[in-house]
């Protein structure tokens, strides 16, 4: 079927109060673990690359995305995760994506609205909607770390200026989560309170950034066959619950799957040393990931929502 917006997708997410899941992909296995476990629980789904994804994989990776979201039977939107400049999104504008982040958070907020509002005309103009961000989370995004001391919360009054003046169609927001698998120390503190506050004033769905549950099964798994992966933690269940009854619409995850991935991976290899078989390497690994987005899907309360 044909892709849709975000937008399209997102809207129905706010006004049920369930949650999307925006899973980052890389490679064919990880694209596959996300689209069959969105037609099995029968969710709707974005599927995301990274401007890191993008130069790893080339054009041969969008293709395949874009080809195999169009083969789901539930509504899928491809969409590009912190598009870092005008000329990135247009660019995957014009491969296909129906879904752009521009990402102008570090910026003083006249240039961060600005420039969003720049994509948001070329985008719409296309048919393509469009994420923003105002204020910052703290961890690693892509290949920039983020002190946590200069990490900042979305504010209410400065989120309701920035959708009005950029013309954006949802928002990331800061409100405790972080990127990475580090997110602090025993459950990470949700600003709840935040959520309330800006979903009050903006009827956009709105965007929960660096929301893995980094699940403690494997980063054990990880850590048993020779990983190295101290102090981590991730946002818990209740928290993401709660949150898309309060105006979250759309929830990142990417470090699971790359956990997941990772630890299958260093497994087989420690308790099979002799294996060199790709399939039987990456297919475990992808079964993983599958389950990994298919719990993910439960938590959002997306399952059955095709």
């Amino acid at each position: 079927m044909a892709l849709e917006t975000g937008l399209d997708i997102l809207a129905k997410a706010r006004a049920g109060q369930y949650g999307i899941g925006a899973f980052n992909t890389n490679n064919m296995e990880i694209t596959q673990a996300i689209l069959e476990a969105a037609e099995e629980k029968r969710s709707p789904v974005l599927v995301s690359l990274s401007e890191g994804a993008i130069k790893y994989g080339g054009r041969p990776l969008i293709d395949m995305v874009i080809h195999e979201s169009k083969q789901a039977s539930v509504p899928v939107s491809v969409h590009l995760d912190h598009g870092s400049s005008y000329e990135s999104c247009l660019q995957c504008i014009r491969w296909g994506f129906t879904s752009v982040m521009i990402d102008k958070s570090h910026e003083d907020e006249d240039v961060n609205t600005k420039e969003t509002a720049r994509v948001v005309e070329a985008a719409h103009a296309m048919g393509v909607t469009v994420e923003a961000e105002i204020g910052r989370l703290g961890g690693v995004e892509e290949h920039v770390v983020v002190a946590e001391e200069d990490a900042i919360l979305t504010k209410a009054d400065e989120a309701e200026r920035f959708m009005t003046n950029s013309g954006a169609d949802y928002l990331a927001v800061a409100i405790g989560t972080s990127h990475g698998a580090n997110k602090g120390k025993g459950r990470p503190f949700i600003h709840h309170d935040r959520i309330l506050e800006i979903a009050a004033l903006l009827p956009h769905p709105l965007v929960m950034h660096g929301a893995s549950g980094v699940p403690a099964e494997m980063v054990e798994k990880f850590n048993s066959n020779g990983g190295e992966l101290k102090d981590a933690s991730g946002i818990h269940e209740d928290d993401v619950r709660k949150a898309v009854t309060e105006g979250i619409a759309k929830i990142n995850t990417d470090t699971d799957l790359r956990l997941s991935f990772s630890a299958v991976v260093r497994e087989i290899l420690v308790n099979d040393p002799k294996q060199f078989d790709p399939r039987k390497i990456l297919g475990p690994a992808r079964e993983a990931m599958k389950q990994i987005v298919a719990d993910r899907l439960d938590v959002f309360g997306s399952t059955n929502k095709a």
